[in-house]
């Protein structure tokens, strides 16, 4: 069972990585699935980008306290 905190912070710092490099770097196979397409086509890419990038910096902020706290 303590096992668990750590696979989750660890997922969510990979997955905080991997948002904000797609954001970053707008990578086109990124930006181009269909729930960041949804969300490109609301909002615009440059806006999207952005957003992408600030989650994150959320989700690598939640993983590195998950793993603090834990």
């Amino acid at each position: 069972m303590q096992d668990q905190p750590i696979l989750l912070a660890l997922v969510a710092i990979i997955a905080g990585i991997f948002s904000m490099l797609g954001g970053m770097k707008n990578w086109d196979w990124f930006m181009s699935t269909f729930q960041a397409g949804l969300f490109v086509k609301t909002i615009g890419r440059q806006a999207a980008r952005v957003v992408y990038g600030i989650l994150g910096v959320v989700l690598i902020t939640i993983g590195v306290l998950l793993l603090l706290i834990g």
